[in-house]
């Protein structure tokens, strides 16, 4: 089948190789229940420096709580949960600590979670406001125009979320989190909702943040056109447990056709 648009790929399908194989998320044996449903039943990922990770799955198997977990939005009940080599669920003594990790980690969440009564410039300046150290008013001023000009919004910084297209919602969401330089990022569900144009352009911005921030990713998304553009490697959820994991040729051309079936 012909594609509709050139697709742009990683620069590296393996991009550990670049960057001396450091990890920067690990899950070992990670566990999580929601009363009697058991929901991650057994989790063993890595992410590695300047990667980005995409988590395909069927909808309800847990891709969401996955990310969840990194920021404490969800609570594992057993394994270990490692953020930049530390285990954040029992290697952790000080809550400022704690802090201080997860401040590196940025959240894209499913509808963006704009401030309806703030204009696109002020859900900029908030996050920033709230840090321990606040910048200064001329500091707040540059970090609000980077951030805007990242996702190509700078004309955008006086509008109210309502007067904003979906796609635009996005950019601006991501453009909130990129403003406190976080050195991994979590998508969840990146593209859901906006026409397969759009889509495509949130997908190639995602991977311009991984090439010009060196951001380390882990994209939760069904759409398998955003899959094949960001995706360094993928990993399949089922059952609670990462039923197989590879690059996007690799697991488009399967044998498994519970994997193939994602890719049809």
């Amino acid at each position: 089948m012909t594609e509709p648009f050139a697709i742009r790929k990683p620069k590296s399908d393996d991009p550990q190789s670049s960057s001396g194989n450091e990890k920067v998320i690990e899950f070992i044996h990670v566990r999580k229940s929601f009363g009697n449903k058991q929901v991650l039943t057994d989790i063993n990922f890595e992410l590695h420096k300047q990667q980005n990770a995409v988590v395909l799955g069927k909808s309800g198997t847990g891709k969401s709580v996955f990310i969840q977990c990194i920021v404490g939005l969800a609570y594992p009940d057993a394994g270990v949960l490692k953020v930049f080599g530390t285990d954040i669920l029992d290697g952790v003594e000080d809550e400022e600590d704690l802090i201080k990790i997860r401040r590196k980690v940025g959240f894209l969440f499913q509808g963006g979670a704009l401030y309806d009564s703030m204009t696109v410039k002020e859900n900029l300046e908030f996050p920033l406001k709230r840090q321990l150290k606040v910048p200064s008013r001329g500091e707040i001023k540059d970090l609000v125009l980077e951030a805007l000009e990242s996702v190509g919004l700078v004309e955008a910084r006086n509008k109210m979320p309502a007067e904003l297209s979906g796609g635009m919602k996005k950019r601006i969401a991501l453009a909130r989190t990129l403003i406190l330089k976080p050195e991994i990022m979590l998508y969840d569900e990146p593209t859901t909702g906006l026409d397969p144009v759009t889509s495509r352009e949130i997908s190639e911005l995602i991977l311009e943040m991984q090439e010009k921030y060196h951001i380390s990713s882990i994209i939760i998304t069904h759409d398998i056109s955003c899959a094949k553009i960001t995706a360094n490697r993928i990993y399949l959820l089922k059952d609670g447990v990462f039923y197989a994991e590879g690059a996007f040729d690799e697991l488009e051309h399967s044998d498994d056709p519970w994997i193939r079936a994602f890719f049809e």
